[in-house]
This record gives C-alpha cells, sequence and structure tokens, in this order.
C-alpha cells in the first residue's frame, strides 16, 4: 500500500526534522535517504520554496520523490534578484521579457495556459501584484504588448 506525503522544502536544503519526519516516521522509511534525495533533487531551486510528493511504499519501505515547480512568484523573486515582492505599488526590482520567457517555460507543465504566450502573461500578471516592472514599465503594459503580439519573436515553444 502506497502513502503520498506533500510538502514544500526549501531547495536543496531540507532536514530531517519538521515537516518531513513527523510524516515519514510512523512509514518506517529512512527519513536521511528521503531527504538526501529530496535535496538532491531539488539543488537547482536552491533559496526557493518547492513542493515535493513523497510516495512511500509501506509493505517494502521504498519510496519515490516527485518534485513539482516552484511557485511563479518564487521563480520571479529569483530572475529579479529580489527577497520579496512590494505588496505596495512602489516597483522593487525588474524583469527582462527574456525571464518572462525562462519563468514561462519552467511553468509549462503546471501552468493552465496552453502555449508560452498565455503562460507569460501569466507571469506578468503575477509582476503586478509583487511590484516588479518588466522590461522596466508597469507589467499590465507589458501585458498588452503581448496582447499586440509585440514580442511574438522571443515567446516562442
Amino acid at each position: 500500500m502506497d502513502k503520498t506525503i506533500d510538502a514544500i522544502v526549501e531547495g536543496g536544503k531540507a532536514t530531517p526534522g519538521p515537516p518531513l519526519a513527523p510524516a515519514l516516521a510512523p512509514l518506517g522509511v529512512n527519513i536521511g535517504q528521503v531527504v538526501a534525495k529530496i535535496n538532491e533533487s531539488t539543488k537547482d531551486f536552491s533559496g526557493m520554496k518547492v513542493p515535493v510528493k513523497i510516495t512511500v511504499n509501506t509493505k517494502t519501505k521504498t519510496f519515490e520523490v516527485e518534485v513539482g515547480s516552484p511557485p511563479t512568484a518564487e521563480l520571479i523573486k529569483k530572475e529579479a534578484k529580489v527577497e520579496k515582492g512590494s505588496g505596495t505599488k512602489d516597483r522593487v526590482g525588474n524583469l527582462s521579457i527574456q525571464s518572462v520567457v525562462k519563468i514561462a517555460k519552467q511553468k509549462k507543465t503546471t501552468s493552465l495556459g496552453k502555449t508560452i504566450k498565455d503562460i507569460a502573461k501569466e507571469v506578468v500578471g503575477s509582476c503586478v501584484s509583487m511590484g516588479i516592472a518588466v522590461e522596466g514599465k508597469d507589467p499590465r503594459e507589458v501585458e498588452k504588448d503581448i496582447g499586440a503580439k509585440k514580442y511574438d519573436s522571443v515567446l516562442t515553444e
């Protein structure tokens, strides 16, 4: 019988404490091995919160770790090199359209958008609420520009 545990950990820095240990201990798996596997799988997301799904076979005590995509806000903060969004009308950072495309491609498997262009609009929309400019402009302007096909040359699959 398989048990699944969902957790959010800091990329490459999971520890054998909470939230993992209390969930894994009753299942009888080696927590150290699970943590090592999670850290190996999430090392590319260092400094970001990453969702992970751990599936444990309770009979054989084997496990699988599946790493999800970090939230869009985490990817935006990393690209813009900011600690957190502003939460006000103040601009705290700026993204290039290339960074928006990079984030959109990372979100492709988890987004509801059908194309990179759709997902880029979602990313730019997140920038609005975080106080992050895009190409030095208000993200709402860039969203209109995307709709007007101004950035079609870079918004490719």
